[in-house]
């Protein structure tokens, strides 16, 4: 930039400053505007910009908890160099529905770059793309499973993107995984524009949990470390030995009915090991969910009923 100034979606934010900015995006039936609130912290000294949002998907709350949490415990006001841009909700149109869509079914994080004059998840996802991702260096974007779908804390990066590798490994999680980039999501876009967006998943949706929570604002502060943003009177976790994968699976049921899981997200698995059992109810066959890998299992299924395909267990595959 040519001064000292930020300046994001008509704001001009001098160093040392913060403001609250309201991304317009469009008004319900009832006339209610809708705006995507931004936060916008500005240490003294200069350095990177970086970006972190919750609730791109309306009913994943541990993503937006994580982020009022840090916004509530004044995080940002204790920058040491550089600026942040915190969104903690970014679909309000699926918050307030508890939906992880948009009202017209979209899903704003396959609409990415977007579209001013598209559908809805369009215009969310074009308000990101035009004000804010041209800003910043990095960032991270925080997620549950979905719906009774259990995860274990973990960040997710680029798969075959050194650096951004390199990005997780220093900021750290239980769980690294590498995974290929999704069309239309803003950790694809963001890519496309040379900007480093780690993933962090963690719980499922509509509902809060206090481990993925926790592990969740430790990422966030390393993030934070790892760019050398933020005070050293801040109080941040090392971060806990990962276990690195690039390679996952989805195990399937086989078969409909009652699901029990014996083994559940962050243990390890073997081969052939039994997982968990599917029982018809009328108690005539039961049948035994068998590990497929050597690895470890990053994420599984809480519902107790199942039809067949669905997807079970997230493995992490041991190389």
């Amino acid at each position: 930039m040519s001064d000292d100034y930020l300046h994001i979606h008509g704001e001009r934010l001098a160093p040392g400053e913060r403001a609250v900015i309201k991304l317009r995006i469009g008004r319900l039936p009832s006339g209610n505007r809708i705006d995507i609130q931004g936060h916008v912290f500005r240490a003294e000294e200069p350095g990177p910009i970086l970006l972190f949002t919750g609730g791109i998907h309306g009913d994943e709350i541990n993503g937006i908890e994580i982020m009022r949490r840090a916004l509530a415990s004044g995080l940002f006001d204790h920058l040491s160099r550089g600026s942040v841009i915190a969104i903690p909700l970014l679909n309000v149109y699926g918050f307030i529905n508890f939906s992880r869509d948009v009202p017209d079914g979209k899903d704003v994080n396959r609409s990415f770059p977007g579209n001013a004059s598209g559908s809805l998840a369009a215009r969310v996802a074009r308000a990101l793309t035009k004000e804010v991702l041209p800003l910043i260096e990095a960032g991270m974007d925080f997620h549950t499973g979905g719906r009774n779908h259990y995860n274990y804390p973990q960040l997710r990066y680029t798969r075959k993107d050194a650096a951004c590798r390199a990005l997780a490994e220093r900021v750290g999680a239980p769980l690294l995984i590498g995974s290929r980039l999704l069309k239309g999501s803003l950790r694809h876009t963001a890519h496309k524009m040379g900007k480093h967006i780690l993933v962090f998943e963690g719980g499922e949706n509509q509902r809060l949990d206090g481990l993925a929570i926790a592990h969740g604002l430790e990422a966030m502060k390393r993030l934070l470390k790892s760019y050398d943003m933020l005070d050293e009177a801040v109080p941040v976790a090392p971060a806990p030995a990962a276990r690195l994968f690039e390679h996952t699976s989805w195990q399937r049921a086989r078969v409909p009915g009652i699901f029990e899981w014996t083994k559940c997200s962050g243990q390890p698995v073997v081969k052939d090991e039994p997982l968990g059992f599917i029982r018809q109810p009328d108690g005539s066959k039961e049948q035994c969910v068998h590990s497929r890998y050597n690895g470890w299992i990053i994420g599984h299924n809480n519902s107790p009923v199942v039809n067949a395909g669905d997807a079970l267990f997230h493995i992490g595959i041991l190389s």
